[in-house]
């Protein structure tokens, strides 16, 4: 065991390699049982091998993320990733991939170099088409990829015939599918060749299958091109296209002359001074109608606050007599109560004597009371006296 250690310690990881010409799909997988031999090997060598979750994540090599061409997916922790995307120049690409157990939390890197090598095939006549009834994971293993192939190479009538590039319909714009059995996201397949398009492919062509496609139902399309060995590889017609390579690009016009572009060898004289601008209309109505409204609006509040005022000889007047004189009387008897009560000649009670005065520093007594022989609780003279009333 001791020896097996040390071995896995001491062999040094090789970058995995891989090349692919320009303009054709280009897919590595990342098994999930390759990097878990990395994690383990001394188990294997024991017959002892966890399925664990993997989370796979890539980036180009100093970079955060990937090459613009270069898209990665994976769906679940307990699926296959796929990096996947279509090479439009030569050149080499280093991608760093980092492994993570999601059992164990350990991690794993290695480095991936891809080779983009000139184009090894010429395809100018190229068909897009939509499989509504896929996903970009399910796709892009080699064995559904020539399932499709093997149903378009029927309906192209040809069989050189390769994969150009394949997209999810989400990064066409779709939208998300519900998470329910029977709703998929959607897959746009590209392929190209350099044989001309067969009789049901120039179909799509043609203005009745335009004409049916905008009206909103299902294009027709004959017997021959119906060809799909597996329900879930069967196109959209309406969603497919046909690009012809072959013929030259048709250069976008030339601008034309105006007068604000220059005739050749012309002098363009600037004006001295902008045209004159009349600013009166714009600043009555950013400034003079606001100050307008906010005057009428103070006027209409001042009249309702003091014109609108009911007054007190206004209301005395509608105040019946016995009314106004019972509010008089009470009034008047609180004025008397309280007078007399602030010339009354008797001593304060002791709840309002401080016992410590701050000014003299002196403590009054505990107990001020007119007898100095009766104490101020009666069972403090007898202590053992109930004082509580008997029957």
């Amino acid at each position: 065991m001791y020896a097996v250690c040390v071995t896995s310690v001491l062999v040094v990881k090789a970058d995995i390699k891989a090349y692919t010409p320009v303009g054709q799909l280009f897919v590595f997988e990342l098994q999930r049982e390759t990097f878990q031999n990395e994690f383990e090997p001394f188990l294997k060598h024991y017959g002892r091998v966890y399925n664990d979750p993997m989370l796979f994540k890539c980036n180009m090599q100093s970079f955060p993320d990937l090459p613009g061409w270069l898209r990665f997916t994976q769906r679940h922790h307990y699926d296959n990733g796929f990096l996947y995307g279509t090479p439009l120049a030569q050149g080499k690409s280093m991608i760093e991939i980092t492994v993570i157990n999601k059992r164990s939390y350990d991690s794993f890197r290695d480095r991936l170099i891809i080779t983009i090598d000139p184009p090894a095939k010429r395809m100018p006549y190229q068909a897009e088409f939509f499989i509504p009834l896929r996903e970009i994971e399910k796709v892009l293993p080699s064995t559904v990829q020539e399932e499709i192939r093997q149903d378009m190479m029927r309906m192209w009538k040809t069989d050189r015939l390769d994969f150009v590039n394949i997209t999810s319909a989400l990064d066409r714009g779709g939208r998300v599918p519900l998470p329910l059995a029977g709703h998929y996201e959607g897959v746009y397949v590209k392929v190209g060749s350099d044989q001309y398009f067969s009789e049901c492919l120039l179909r799509l062509q043609t203005a009745e299958h335009r004409r049916q496609c905008e009206a909103g139902g299902r294009a027709k399309i004959p017997g021959d091109c119906k060809v799909c060995s597996y329900p879930g590889n069967c196109v959209t017609w309406c969603k497919s296209t046909l690009i012809d390579l072959s013929r030259p690009v048709i250069p976008p016009p030339a601008p034309t002359m105006g007068p604000g572009i220059l005739d050749a060898g012309g002098v363009y004289d600037p004006p001295e001074s902008p045209p004159p601008r009349d600013f009166l209309p714009d600043y009555i109505v950013t400034v003079i109608v606001p100050l307008a409204l906010a005057i009428i609006l103070c006027l209409l509040l001042a009249y309702i606050m003091c014109c609108r005022r009911e007054g007190v000889y206004r209301r005395d007047g509608k105040t019946p007599d016995i009314q106004l004189y019972h509010h008089h009387t009470i009034h008047g008897n609180t004025s008397e109560l309280r007078s007399m009560a602030g010339c009354r000649g008797v001593p304060p009670p002791l709840s309002t004597l401080s016992m410590f005065n701050a000014r003299t520093r002196e403590t009054a007594p505990l107990f001020q009371t007119d007898s100095p022989s009766i104490p101020l609780i009666l069972a403090q003279q007898e202590i053992n006296t109930d004082t509580l009333p008997r029957k």
